[in-house]
């Protein structure tokens, strides 16, 4: 049986696309520019001679997101889809310089794109990137938007990126700090995460027309998604199926990351914060097998575990508020399911 979120998906998905082709000319008007190539490269558009391909595009949540909230307000979400592109391109420059400032070597299973063009073009892909997400933006223009909700929608939209972008610096600042406190992390995520997907339903209820209260409630419920959501990934990171999440999940731990199970455990036991002060371990498999237990007998898990349902039952709530309409109030009901009750 099809779901609601599937059917509506299935629409909502070619049209984004669409949308995003457009403003980052991937619809055949750009050529062979190799300007504009880096950038489909990165989208998943084209392989690494720059040459039109299929690839792994993302899962598009930001942009789902966006217009489900639009319709669920009761709003025409095809007025929102310049929100809805310009949110997935704002998200995918940050992951070009992400990629970056991580050194990260692949993404969706491909080269990233700085290993192939460098880290200077490639930090230039992301500013024109960071650019072009504001072009789709002010297109909502062109589709009989009003002028007050563009021009607040634009000045969201940049009050979100500082977010998001200080987020950014707070984790790559935690990487050089040997002490990181539990709210410090929430705060930290909260920026890097969890901004984006507020400011998706945010913006969705904005073109919507919706008043303050339920645009404010649409906000809340993609902010405490995003949170319940990065605290699931921090699970799943360590106590996950390796077989289903297609990664090993002791990569959080060899890494020393600091993820929210990992800075609870720290915060609570004395020999795990020596593990972690003792330098860089010859063997990580031994590293990572003294450490799990050691945040067993502090109770990371079952914290973290309650934190997510915590964040998911205060989404649920603002969800609730926001009155949204159907079909797209089940289909929201639905991505939040889809999101909170993974394994993977």
């Amino acid at each position: 049986m099809t779901t609601d979120l599937e059917r509506l998906s299935a629409d909502f998905l070619p049209a984004v696309e669409a949308e995003m082709r457009a403003v980052l000319r991937a619809d055949g008007t750009a050529g062979a520019d190799p300007f504009y190539g880096m950038i489909h490269y990165h989208m998943g558009w084209a392989d690494e001679a720059l040459r039109p391909a299929g690839g792994n595009s993302g899962k598009r949540i930001r942009p789902i997101l966006c217009l489900l909230a639009c319709a669920a307000a009761g709003g025409d979400w095809r007025q929102a889809l310049p929100a809805a592109a310009a949110v997935e391109i704002v998200h995918n420059f940050s992951l070009v310089h992400d990629d970056i400032e991580d050194q990260s070597p692949t993404r969706r299973g491909r080269a990233t794109l700085w290993t192939l063009q460098g880290e200077a073009q490639a930090i230039n892909t992301g500013d024109a990137m960071f650019a072009l997400a504001h072009l789709a933006l002010s297109r909502l223009a062109e589709r009989d938007v009003a002028a007050g909700i563009v021009v607040r929608a634009l000045r969201r939209f940049d009050e979100t990126c500082v977010a998001l972008t200080r987020g950014q610096y707070t984790d790559m600042h935690f990487e050089t700090r040997e002490q990181v406190t539990v709210d410090e992390y929430v705060a930290m995520i909260t920026g890097k995460t969890a901004v984006l997907l507020a400011h998706s339903a945010e913006l969705g209820a904005l073109v919507a027309g919706a008043d303050a209260a339920r645009v404010a409630h649409f906000a809340d419920f993609g902010l405490n998604l995003g949170l319940a959501f990065q605290a699931q990934d921090d699970l799943l990171g360590i106590w996950g199926d390796e077989q289903l999440i297609g990664k090993s999940v002791s990569t959080d731990i060899a890494t020393r990351k600091k993820t929210l199970p990992v800075l609870y455990g720290l915060e609570r036991s004395e020999p795990l914060r020596a593990l972690y002060a003792g330098g860089a371990a010859d063997d990580a498999a031994d590293f990572v097998a003294q450490v799990v237990p050691l945040l067993d007998t502090t109770g990371a898990r079952a914290y973290t575990a309650e934190r997510v349902a915590a964040y998911s039952d205060k989404a649920l709530v603002h969800l609730a508020a926001a009155q949204p309409q159907e079909p797209a109030a089940a289909a929201l009901y639905q991505l939040t399911d889809m999101l909170l009750r993974r394994d993977f």
